[in-house]
């Protein structure tokens, strides 16, 4: 459960900047090591400067296409990062035409768009943490890590958005060895459900066991990282791992959730994820406390009836205060 922890305005003089500092990041720490997530942080850090009396948001890029039924996408990212306290920015690579039933048709935008929306917000906002979403083809894939090349983000968590939950194609086949050529090796976390897995590793998946072989080879392709979501399988448990490049495994198991509002989960998982590590977790923890957000909108969302087929989860159940630093 989330709960709040609110901290009040700490006045910064210039003179004792470094010390309320500090103060302020310890408070951020013990909030963080007894699994508090801070509603609203926000202080005036005047720093060493007289004329250093700025403050700022905490924000996380998502690049992804847009989801006209507001479920999945873009959309899911920018709910999943505000009800988290993160200012989220975005960068549009598509825009489906698509309800509960699934997606009638995918219209690309100009790669050079995609390109300058992403430097756009890189120059200016200045993101801590970016998630890339649905990427359509091999020319967009280009655009995006030609961009981010020049950048070098710290924490990149790629979702290989591949088909959507009514089973429509999202990724043209042609722009896989493209994906996992430029953007998987860029990635600090790859975050593959079942199928993505199976496809990426070109390995069947049944049980636990296999998902390791998979996880193996798809580490081997250059990611720093790859989280499995066993949500495809068997079972009243959903077990997800966590495979480091250092051999590293961490297991993160979840009661299954019987709803058919399943729309943008797996955006919401790694737009969660991002979120949790541009607030300062490190990876097992943001995973864990995004596994534990999900878990809580879907269900806060899963007897709700909006449209005829996969609704989306409940992103805004408890949003939290934006995060000012």
């Amino acid at each position: 459960m989330l709960h709040d922890c609110d901290a009040e305005i700490i006045p910064i003089e210039p003179d004792a900047g470094n010390a309320a500092a500090g103060i302020a990041s310890t408070i951020v720490m013990v909030c963080e090591a007894v699994s508090i997530p801070y509603r609203l942080f926000k202080y005036a850090n005047r720093g060493t400067s007289a004329n250093d009396n700025s403050m700022r948001y905490l924000c996380v890029l998502t690049i992804a296409g847009s989801d006209s039924c507001g479920g999945a996408g873009v959309q899911a990212d920018i709910k999943t990062m505000s009800a988290l306290g993160v200012y989220a920015a975005s960068a549009i690579t598509s825009v489906t035409v698509q309800n509960t039933l699934g997606v009638k048709a995918i219209q690309a935008i100009e790669p050079a768009i995609v390109a300058g929306q992403i430097k756009a917000v890189m120059d200016d906002v200045k993101p801590v943490a970016i998630k890339i979403g649905m990427v359509n083809d091999c020319a967009t894939i280009h655009a995006i890590a030609d961009s981010l090349s020049s950048y070098s983000p710290s924490t990149l968590v790629v979702d290989p958005v591949m088909a959507s939950t009514s089973g429509s194609m999202l990724m043209q086949r042609d722009a896989l060895e493209v994906f996992c050529s430029e953007l998987l090796p860029m990635a600090t976390l790859l975050t593959p459900n079942i199928p993505e897995a199976e496809v990426l590793s070109k390995t069947e998946i049944h049980t636990v066991d296999d998902m390791d072989v998979a996880a193996k080879r798809i580490l081997a392709m250059g990611c720093k990282a790859v989280l499995i979501k066993g949500g495809h399988l068997e079972g009243n448990k959903k077990i997800d791992k966590l495979y480091l490049n250092d051999g590293t495994v961490h297991t993160f198991v979840h009661a299954t959730i019987n709803t058919r509002n399943t729309h943008g989960t797996g955006c919401t998982l790694s737009s969660a994820i991002a979120s949790f590590m541009a607030r300062g977790l490190d990876l097992p923890d943001a995973i864990a406390h995004a596994k534990e957000y999900l878990s809580q909108a879907l269900e806060a969302g899963k007897d709700v009836e909006i449209g005829e087929g996969h609704g989306p989860v409940c992103h805004l159940f408890n949003p939290e205060k934006t995060i000012i630093l």
